[in-house]
Formats: C-alpha cells, structure tokens, sequence
C-alpha cells in the first residue's frame, strides 16, 4: 500500500513532543520474596544489516530470552548483573527506575572489561523502561538499549503486549559502525524496528493490542504512526495518563523517551498497515501490521478502557511554596560522563517531598534533549498555572527556548540530570542533584 504523507516539519516535530512505589510491606508474618535475578552480558555481536555483504559488528546487550523485552511485575525486587565482555568499560543504567544507593557513576562505576557489576533494582512502577548502556561511552561505539516491561499488578484488558523498540544505526563506507557523540562524517543510516529491518508484526483482525513505543535511537526526536489506525496514549515515559487520541495518528518521541498505545486492529482479514516513522525531514516505512486470515476476534470494536492503574505519583504539586531554579542546558557546569563523580557539587539541593520548579533555558542554536533520573515530572503551561496531563522524565527543549517542569521529590539521594542535543555528533552531558 501507498505511505501516506505525514507532512511533518522539524519544527512540528518538536512542538507535538513539548505537548505530548515499590510494595514494601507484604502481609504480617509472610516470608520475604527472594530478589528476581536479572543476568545481563554487554558484548560484541554480528548484524545482517547489509543484503549481500558482511555483517556489522555491533555491542549488544544479551539477556535470558535473548534479546527482547525483560519482563517483572510492579513491587518486583531484582538483583541485577552486568557482564562485561566488551572492549571498553560498560555502565548500566535503568530508565523507568533506579535505586538511589545504585545510581550510575554516583554510586556505581563503569564495569572494566572482563569484570562483572551487581546491584540491587526495586520496581516500584508499573511501566515501560529501559535498560541502557549509553549514558557511559557512547561516544566510543554505538551502545544498545534493551526494553523493560514492569507489568501492573491489575489486570489490563488487551488481547497482546508488544514492544516496539526503534533503534539508529549509522555506517561509513565500510560497513562499520559510528559511534554518536562525535564529528560526523558522510554515513548510511539504518533503522531498526525491534532489531530488523522490514519487520512484521502478525495481527487479528479485532485485536486490541497494547503497543510500547520506545524511541531507542542515539539521538533522533521521533515521530511513529500506523496507517490506518488511531493511537490511543495511555501512558508516556512508564507512567499513566489520562487515555486520549494521539493527534493526527502520531506520536512524538524524543531518544529515550516511551508511549504505550492502544490499538484496536479494525482492518479485515488479510489486510496489511504501514508503520511510518518520520524523524523531521522525511517519512519513512519502519514496518508493517499484517492481518491474517483468520475470521475477527470480535464482531464490534472493543469498549474504551480507562486510564492504567496509578503508580502514586500525586494528584496535585503544591507550585506556590516550589524550590524554583533556572537550568540552563550546557555551558561549563555540565560535564562529560567521564568528568562527574560523586564529588561533583549538585546543581541543587532539595528535602523530601519539597516540589521543585525547573526553567530549562536552551540558549543553544539546537533542540536539546534533557532526561530526569530518579523522578518524573510535569510540563508547565506557559503562564505557571496548570500542566499537560500526563507524566515525564525526558524533554525536547526547542532551540533558544525555555521550558517549566515540576516534579515531587518522593525519592531521597543523589540523582543525575543529562542534556545532549538532538544531532549525531552531539556529547552527552551531565549534572546532579541532591534529595536530602
């Protein structure tokens, strides 16, 4: 079938994205739950990107089930191991989570090759996450993500779960593959629909599927969209939303970022969608829905669901009694991962469960990506008096703006803040701050 046109500009692009606890206590005298392990090895492996020529080598990061989507359930407590087999130093850090004794380069260090690191993971969300080897090195080899799923202890009525995890890849004249964070030099670039190119995702005709988009690529914002079919938010960067119709069919997604949609597949049997992704210049087919030939699964179209069980994050933030602090993105307190240690000074310090204000100022001729750990927070209407109804904890700040976030400091302990802005050669950034 023809791809429809999406008719997005870049500036489009970013201004739909700016738009758009872990169960502690069982029942008295029940016995403790032993930790869920969750063995990772980080290593080099070959990728059939390139019909008739040799594969790329490419790190990969390999778990139980191999490389899809590691599944938990909320109130989970995991123990994590990395292995590191690859050339250079490996760092994991967990997107959607944290623990903040375990928090990347200020409570834990690279893992040297041939060396294992362990730490404790308690999932205290429901939601869509990501396991990331990024935040350290990337600017030395292309580094994967891996997509974690924490299930909500309710039951949520989809007849499918499936992630869709889109990744970049970019190739010099060679075949090898370039490493983000640096100067660019003339390349092909690659997208990956869940580690394929061309991929095909079997449906029912009268499914209603539960589709986790992650925006998985070194640096690109994002648009996807199914042809055909209407997305249905449900929840942005792992937490709830209240449900609505993406606008225009699409969702934006900056690199990290994730939107769990639902779909109900209307078309009849036999019927294929396109999946279109448009990164700001021009549209392109990701991949496709294909509709068997089975007879539908339900002779009318399922009732709309309601909004996804709460994680807890407050109803309201107290704004008036806010610690307000202007964040300019770059400049020489933002520092390079291999720069920042726990004795780092914190760009600011807040006490537990104080709200806090946040003027994210792009003085910079590019848009800025910004990610939060350890929290997520609210995007502020222009005139300070209300937000957009869903939660983040990553942002698009278009260029030489400004934008408000608030969040609630529910978790006490160091956290990082990370900046880049959104083009391949661009450096990863970082600063901290403080819940104590």
């Amino acid at each position: 079938m023809t791809a429809p046109d999406l008719a997005l500009t870049r500036r489009r692009l970013l201004t739909g994205l700016a738009a758009t606890g872990f169960l502690a206590s069982a029942a008295p005298g029940a016995l403790a739950q032993a930790p869920r392990p969750l063995e990772l090895t980080a290593q080099i492996g070959a990728r059939a990107l390139r019909p008739g020529l040799p594969d790329t080598a490419l790190a990969t990061l390999i778990g139980a089930g191999g490389d899809g989507a590691l599944r938990f359930q909320r109130g989970d407590e995991v123990a994590v191991s990395l292995a590191n087999a690859l050339p250079t130093p490996a760092l994991l850090s967990i997107r959607g989570g944290g623990t903040a004794g375990a928090e990347p380069l200020l409570a834990r260090q690279p893992a040297a090759p041939g060396a294992r690191a362990s730490f404790p993971l308690k999932l205290r969300h429901a939601g869509t996450g990501l396991c990331d080897l990024r935040l350290w090195g990337d600017d030395s080899a292309p580094m994967p993500v891996r997509a974690l799923v924490v299930a909500e202890r309710e039951p949520v009525a989809v007849d499918r779960d499936e992630v869709l995890l889109i990744e970049d890849v970019r190739l010099d004249g060679d075949g090898r593959a370039l490493a983000p964070g640096r100067d660019a030099v003339p390349a092909s670039s690659l997208l990956l629909l869940n580690g394929r190119l061309g991929f095909e995702l079997p449906v029912r005709s009268g499914q209603r599927l539960r589709l986790r988009f992650i925006n998985g690529c070194h640096r690109s914002v994002i648009a996807l969209k199914i042809a055909d079919h209407d997305l249905r938010v449900m929840a942005v960067d792992g937490q709830p939303a209240e449900p609505f119709v993406a606008r225009a069919g699409q969702v934006v997604l900056a690199p990290g970022s994730r939107v769990d949609a639902m779909v109900d597949a209307l078309r009849p049997p036999g019927s294929e969608a396109v999946i279109l992704l448009h990164d700001g210049s021009s549209a392109r087919p990701l991949g496709r829905l294909v509709y068997g030939a089975e007879p539908a699964l339900r002779a009318a179209p399922a009732a709309p669901l309601g909004p996804l069980p709460s994680n807890g994050l407050p109803e309201r933030l107290d704004l008036k009694s806010a610690l307000r602090v202007e964040l300019p993105l770059g400049g020489p307190d933002w520092r390079r991962p291999a720069d920042l240690t726990a004795a780092t000074a914190p760009a600011f310090k807040l006490k537990p469960d104080r709200v806090a204000v946040l003027a994210l100022s792009n003085p910079g001729p590019q848009p800025m990506v910004f990610h939060l750990h350890g929290h997520w927070f609210r995007l502020l209407d222009r005139l300070d008096d209300g937000w957009k109804p869903f939660w983040l904890d990553t942002l698009t700040i278009g260029a030489q703006q400004t934008e408000r976030i608030a969040f609630a400091a529910e978790q006490p302990g160091r956290w990082l803040l990370e900046a880049m802005a959104a083009q391949w050669s661009a450096p990863r950034l970082l600063r901290s701050y403080a819940v104590e």
